[in-house]
């Protein structure tokens, strides 16, 4: 069985139902496992939302996490979608200050990255930047030397694609 720990990423169908997130985030820390992103709605369903959460975990440690999950009343199914063919997508809110000389850096990151202004707004303003995890790590690290005054991100969104 697999024992490198890494990043591990479950789609759980859940009852959309006050407490349900409470009890699916307690169940992994309660064991000691961290959720190092976590993205959640209701599906078309409102009856039913969706989580994507990542942890880090190897092969043996995540069985034990799903058969967990599954032991609440108000999760429907778990998914792990690490090893299937996923379409996956982070996005992030970059807020910068914008002087004479970041501006041209800063129009040519959003141009590589196939990012937009959200606002614009004086001496401020609001970039979003979507794709992989990788793409947005490299914007960030493009962008920090600019001057960020604030950012946020999604954590990662996920679809298994079509068989």
């Amino acid at each position: 069985m697999e024992r490198e720990k890494k990043e591990r990423i479950l789609s759980l169908l859940v009852s959309n139902k006050p407490d349900v997130l409470a009890r699916v985030a307690g169940t992994l820390g309660g064991r000691g496992y961290n959720i190092e992103t976590l993205c959640v709605d209701a599906t078309l369903d409102p009856k039913v939302s969706k989580i994507i959460l990542t942890t880090i975990a190897d092969q043996p440690t995540l069985t034990k996490i799903e058969k967990q999950l599954m032991k609440l009343i108000d999760v429907q199914q778990v998914t792990d979608l690490t090893k299937i063919a996923t379409v996956m997508r982070e996005m992030m809110l970059v807020r910068m200050k914008l002087t004479e000389r970041n501006k041209a850096d800063i129009a040519l990151i959003i141009d590589t990255f196939g990012g937009r202004v959200v606002t614009l707004n004086g001496d401020h303003c609001v970039i979003e930047i979507s794709g992989n995890r990788d793409d947005i790590e490299k914007a960030l690290q493009s962008l920090k030397p600019l001057g960020i005054d604030d950012m946020s991100r999604t954590g990662i969104i996920a679809l298994e694609r079509t068989k």
